[in-house]
């Protein structure tokens, strides 16, 4: 019954993921947890939560949930809605003080974009260790002593993620379709709904094939929010879809123009919604919308000391760490998405963002200022 109970909310979030989610804050027990028991901490964003439940089954264990305004962990810190407060309060609030002997507590690393362990430590003497990326990783975790291998720390686009993303999408544009074409053409609802799944389906599991043609680095190609990047994946796949409705209006006597056009008009339309900024909609891109993704990390060598925060944090694993030197060095820089978690996390602020231009953004202001879902940069209205 329980896991009928998860797949049903796991199907049901999975499509309206595109919305806040509250889950309530507190203290949450997992199996039996005594004064040992390993301290968790996540967001509020509730399917977050209940796979994280599900990730800890079979140990012992306190799990802290944050306000975090009903989103997930990277996009409420990176955008400021996860903040050194919310993680404070909830260490405060919860009770788990009284609980357990030790003082650490387990962060999502993907909220490194905005929760600074050193804030942390100093307004509640709480120290906070850096979990891995996937929940499915926390068991072999704190199997290993509470050490991450390389893959714990890297996030990726696998199937079932570009899977839950197209079924996101489908479900988000088949909703507004719906809403639409009742109004005025409801023989069309089914076949636009069909096509709608039909094409997000595409999109999505077929990343990996097109991804080469993506670039961050270029200017927006496009308008509004449809950035059709290099290779216009999206331009290539309505021209695809313009020819079989060619073969579609071929009539015994003449073209069906009226055809062509009103499912021309549709799918132009569905393809451009399902691809609305198509690398924003992956992890492994910065969206297009961001003015970030043109901005490059720079390393300054002599304020560097080799304490390997920004290793533990990157979500792309470009970095790698002379321990020998005490050297940071970006092997992998080409793999960024800027995302700042390096810079916030850095304790000698020897890294920070350059623009083509050559302007310096420093650390402190990444600190301080967070991105909207714009790409602006807003005032962090958390307690630093």
């Amino acid at each position: 019954m329980e896991s009928l109970i998860y797949i049903f909310i796991n199907t049901v979030e999975t499509c309206l993921r595109m919305a806040p989610f509250p889950a309530k804050t507190g203290l949450i027990r997992i199996g039996n947890p005594d004064r040992n028991s390993p301290v968790l901490l996540t967001c509020n964003y509730h399917l977050t939560v209940q796979r994280m439940k599900r990730a800890l089954r079979g140990l012992d264990a306190f799990l802290l949930v944050a306000n975090s305004r009903g989103i997930n962990v990277w996009c409420a810190a990176t955008g400021g809605l996860f903040t050194n407060h919310d993680a404070v309060s909830v260490l405060k609030t919860s009770g788990i003080e009284d609980l357990v002997d030790h003082r650490e507590v387990i962060l999502p690393q993907l909220a490194a974009t905005g929760l600074e362990r050193k804030v942390i430590k100093k307004k509640t003497g709480w120290k906070g260790i850096w979990g891995p990326v996937e929940a499915m990783d926390i068991k072999e975790f704190l199997a290993n002593g509470e050490t991450k291998i390389e893959s714990m720390r890297q996030v990726e686009f696998p199937m079932v993620r570009r899977f839950e993303m197209a079924v996101a999408w489908a479900f988000l544009i088949s909703i507004f379709f719906t809403a639409i074409l009742s109004a005025f053409w409801k023989g069309a609802i089914i076949p636009v709904v069909m096509l709608t799944w039909g094409v997000a389906l595409l999109v999505f599991l077929a990343f990996p094939l097109y991804e080469q043609w993506l670039n961050p680095k270029t200017e927006r190609v496009g308008f509004v929010l449809f950035d059709f990047g290099r290779g216009g994946f999206q331009l290539i796949l309505l021209a695809v879809v313009l020819v079989v409705l060619v073969g579609l209006s071929m009539g015994p006597e003449s073209f069906d123009w009226g055809f062509f056009l009103r499912w021309g008009i549709v799918c132009s339309i569905v393809i451009l919604l399902v691809s609305i900024d198509l690398m924003g909609s992956t992890p492994v891109y910065k969206s297009g919308l961001h003015k970030d993704r043109m901005f490059t990390i720079e390393l300054d060598e002599k304020r560097c000391r080799g304490a390997a925060f920004c290793e533990q944090v990157c979500p792309r694993n470009c970095y790698e760490v002379d321990q020998e030197k005490h050297l940071a060095t970006r092997p992998r820089a080409d793999l960024c998405v800027q995302c700042g978690a390096c810079i916030v996390q850095c304790p000698f602020d020897s890294l920070f963002f350059k623009s083509p231009k050559g302007e310096i953004i420093l650390p402190e202001s990444i600190r301080k200022f967070k991105l909207n879902m714009m790409g602006k940069r807003t005032m962090n209205t958390g307690d630093r």
